[in-house]
């Protein structure tokens, strides 16, 4: 282990860049301290790493859905079961989707069931941003469950004046090919993969001097099917997983007096899936997705006083989910979750502002496999940004959260965090903190009847997951148009909480899981203005992800050398955009290097490189045409065990946008 962290020592000096994060050296960081009008009060200056996904960024990636665009813009991590619709996560610092916590304008929005959250529920287009936070305990929003760090969705934004429409709609075509079916017989191309996947989108914006609307609405229809090679260098074709799905939002910004807004929304999603019981399985399941958010808050920017600032957020969700098994048995999960949350600014001084906030949810599921279960989360903190210098800040915070069941009902959050301008040009971060997860209601009171997958049994006298980190970046800006940093950081985590088999075939959670995880992040990014014909600007990038973890659980140890199953050691992505007046192209790449199955590291995931690109081009004042062809090599690949990746993509598309001023 000491000659793994000195070998980090040399790579940090010999090789400086590393994530880049768009808040280091921006004159506007953070969406929710500008007249925008958006949710959360904050600061300008963090010591944490974060990354942001602008509007812009989002439309010219034509992503499809958020998880591609994580990983084509950011170079995330993802694992996913398959095309549009299926199961997929993220993976943050080693951690995945269960313990990355994802917000939605603030509010958390990860499910008490399992600890997981959809994001394939979000349309790409009604979008205004993505924030990622990395790292465990953060003291920006202040929510607990986050290992790998958080993810925040912002769809409010006050709007110009004027009225603005968007629609588009876009097909993704998969390469049809002879194939081999189930028996045996060689089957001609389909050639109706090449309409395999449409998306449909309307988006509308009205905005005055005194409020501002928003309203939109998505279907996508994906077939997925799609031609694949098998384990044995069979050459099949996908099918048995179609999903069809809808959504619809509306948001209004109001301007009320003092600089006070009222910022309110409203969306549903309704999905129908087909999932196969394995990659190539004839035995399919179906489920059907519904839920609904809703969100009431007021912003205060001037709270009583000049120097103190406020919000207060009250929303309400509900999901429901409908599983129907191969062999027709019915399971159904219903979860209601009312969220409160009030957060403060103390602007006491030029040096000092006190932050704090109390949050508290109630959630109720009725499920077939839990049954009739309620239960209380709260919690309350305090943080302080401290400068000592104008140059250097110092952030202590600490929260206390509650719950009202499992073996263990409160705990103790601390974090530490310094930020140190060292010149206009360079900054310095460092972050000492805790990580902390309760159970879920699936891991304390599951009790397989309807037609669940799993044969399993809760267990009510399970631990929290418990963990503490730390990290170390350096950034700096070696000219206007060049920006590098890099990011050292290492977590343990005991107690993580793992299914096994027992007697019968019976599944039962146990905190048996403990980790350490040690990781570097490098990224250089460039942005060259040029005059070569219509050509303005070339935007290239490059970063690096090394990430080393010790998997210390069924008596493993550091000499064992064994590895946390779905992380790869190295992770390399890069990018060049070449941007015109009326458009741009895109090529970028991905790389993996070899993932394990499973915790003996005997089943493993061949490494994998993705290269892919795409173009946006203006026609005229109101039309976009825009194009993505992914996976150009062809490349064979699984991102989660058994269940086949598509092969060569093109999507392409239109957009429409009409002004009224």
């Amino acid at each position: 282990m000491y000659k793994t962290i000195k070998l980090f020592a040399a790579f940090l000096l010999l090789f400086s860049a590393g994530i880049y994060c768009q808040d280091s050296f921006s004159d506007d960081d953070y969406f929710f301290a500008n007249n925008e009008g958006i949710t959360v009060v904050g600061t300008v200056q963090t010591s944490q790493q974060i990354a942001i996904i602008e509007k812009d960024d989002i439309e010219n990636r034509g992503a499809g859905d958020i998880v591609n665009l994580l990983q084509e813009t950011l170079g995330l991590n993802i694992v996913r079961y398959g095309a549009y619709g299926n199961q997929a996560g993220v993976n943050l610092r080693g951690f995945d989707s269960k313990r990355i916590a994802f917000l939605i304008n603030g509010v958390p929005v990860n499910s008490s069931m399992d600890g997981k959250f959809d994001i394939s529920q979000i349309d790409l287009n009604s979008i205004e941003r993505i924030e990622v936070v990395y790292g465990g305990s953060d003291s920006k929003y202040n929510v607990s469950g986050a290992f790998g760090g958080l993810i925040n969705i912002i769809t409010i934004k006050k709007q110009e004046q004027g009225l603005r429409i968007t629609a588009s709609v876009s097909n993704t075509s998969a390469k049809p090919g002879v194939y081999r079916d189930r028996s045996g017989e060689t089957q001609e191309p389909h050639w109706e993969d090449l309409v395999d996947t449409q998306n449909y989108s309307l988006f509308a914006v009205y905005g005055s001097d005194v409020f501002s609307l928003s309203a939109n609405v998505f279907a996508n229809r994906a077939e997925n099917h799609f031609i694949f090679t098998d384990r044995i260098d069979r050459v099949r074709r996908k099918d048995n997983n179609e999903v069809w799905d809808t959504g619809a939002g509306l948001s209004l910004v109001y301007e009320l007096p003092d600089l006070t807004k009222l910022i309110s929304s409203s969306n549903i999603y309704y999905s129908d899936r087909n999932f196969p019981v394995s990659g190539f399985s004839s035995r399919i399941g179906n489920q059907q997705d519904f839920s609904a958010r809703q969100n009431f808050m007021i912003d205060k920017p001037r709270a009583f006083h000049d120097d103190l600032a406020a919000e207060f957020s009250l929303s309400w969700q509900f999901q429901k989910q409908d599983y129907t098994s191969p062999a027709n048995a019915v399971s159904q999960h219903n979860q209601n979750n009312l969220i409160v949350i009030n957060r403060w600014n103390w602007f006491s001084s030029d040096r000092l502002t006190l932050r704090s906030g109390v949050d508290y949810s109630f959630i109720h599921l009725d499920s077939t496999e839990t049954g009739d279960r309620s239960r209380h989360d709260s919690g309350i903190y305090l943080t302080a940004e401290f400068f000592p210098t104008e140059t250097f800040l110092v952030i202590p915070s600490s929260k206390v959260i509650f719950t009202s069941t499992g073996s263990s009902n409160i705990a103790v959050i601390p974090k530490l965090g310094f930020l140190w301008n060292v010149t206009d040009n360079f900054t310095i971060k460092n972050n000492y903190f805790r990580s902390f997860k309760f159970p879920d209601f699936e891991e304390l009171f599951w009790n397989s009847g309807g037609g669940s997958a799993m044969s399993g049994v809760g267990n009510p006298d399970l631990r929290p997951e418990d963990g503490w980190g730390a990290d170390l970046s350096i950034a700096w800006r070696l000219t206007k148009q060049m920006q590098m940093e890099t990011v050292l950081f290492t977590q343990w985590i005991k107690d993580s909480i793992h299914w096994f088999s027992g007697a019968g075939g019976i599944w039962r959670p146990e905190n048996v899981g403990e980790a350490v995880l040690f990781g570097l992040e490098n990224n250089i990014k460039l942005q060259i203005p040029v005059s070569a014909g219509p050509i303005k600007k070339i935007s290239p990038s490059l970063s690096y992800k090394y990430l080393l973890s010790y998997l210390l659980s069924y008596g493993y140890t550091f000499e064992s050398n064994k590895r946390i199953p779905y992380n790869p050691e190295h992770t390399v992505d890069g990018s060049v955009e070449i941007s015109w007046e009326s458009g741009s192209f895109t090529v970028s790449a991905h790389y993996e290097s070899l993932r394990f199955h499973d915790t003996a590291n005997l089943t493993i995931l061949k490494p994998v490189f993705l290269l892919n690109a795409g173009f946006n081009q203006k026609a005229g004042e109101h039309l976009i045409f825009f194009g993505t062809l992914r996976n150009i090599l062809n490349t064979s690949y699984e991102s989660f065990y058994d269940y086949p990746m598509p092969g060569i993509t093109l999507t392409l598309g239109v957009r429409m946008t009409l002004e009224f001023k």
